[in-house]
């Protein structure tokens, strides 16, 4: 079966373009588009997409970070692939945090899109080559430097890598406790536990370690 997409874009002619640009993959079916947050928030339960492609600005002040943070609050099961013209690392980070899979640069060629589309479609993650450069160039700033001397020194179960790396990939602990055929409660437990002992905060944190150790996989050119 095709992957059910919805674009989301302020600009009507950008939602066109991309939907005939996908319209010629057998794979995948856009099913709907949004202008904006609120448009977005009403579509969703009657078109009922797997994957949301998301613009990073929706104008009238909306922000695609939140937009995306509210989505996955309500639908928890759709992925989310962000559409963007910004590569700043804050950002990207940002994205990431809200529960985005995917971040791909508008500059890209559609064959990226395409492929980041499929990818989260499956569970798993895909950032923009330029972006993954740009991410591990500067993860020297991430985390401060006791804490991960800490964190190298640590050592994590075999239980607790898996939960990590598919924590990093965005999956709820629904979903990876589906994934390991685990409790929800055994993976919330895995997870304290391993944000404990590498001194993380929160889900930011843990993609920004998890890229620096490549636990999380990226694509290359």
């Amino acid at each position: 079966m095709a992957i059910r997409v919805v674009l989301v874009d302020d600009h009507a002619v950008v939602r066109e373009g991309l939907r005939a640009l996908l319209t010629n993959e057998r794979d995948i079916e856009v099913v709907g588009e949004a202008g904006g947050a609120a448009e977005l928030m009403e579509l969703v339960d009657e078109v009922q997409p797997e994957v949301v492609v998301m613009d990073l600005q929706l104008g009238n002040g909306q922000n695609g970070v939140e937009a995306t943070r509210s989505l996955l609050q309500k639908r928890p099961d759709i992925k989310v692939v962000i559409l963007s013209m910004f590569d700043d690392r804050e950002l990207i980070f940002q994205a990431l945090g809200a529960g985005a899979r995917g971040y791909v640069l508008k500059r890209a060629g559609v064959g990226e899109l395409i492929q980041a589309i499929r990818l989260v479609a499956k569970g798993e993650a895909f950032l923009d080559p330029q972006i993954a450069r740009r991410v591990i160039d500067g993860l020297q700033d991430g985390l401060p430097a006791a804490r991960e001397d800490d964190a190298m020194k640590t050592e994590l179960t075999d239980r607790e890598m898996e939960v990590l790396r598919l924590a990093a990939e965005g999956l709820t602990n629904a979903e990876i406790a589906r994934r390991l055929f685990i409790s929800i409660k055994t993976v919330q437990a895995h997870r304290a536990n391993l944000m404990q002992k590498l001194g993380l905060h929160d889900r930011v944190d843990l993609v920004k370690y998890a890229i620096k150790k490549g636990i999380l996989k990226l694509e290359d050119d």
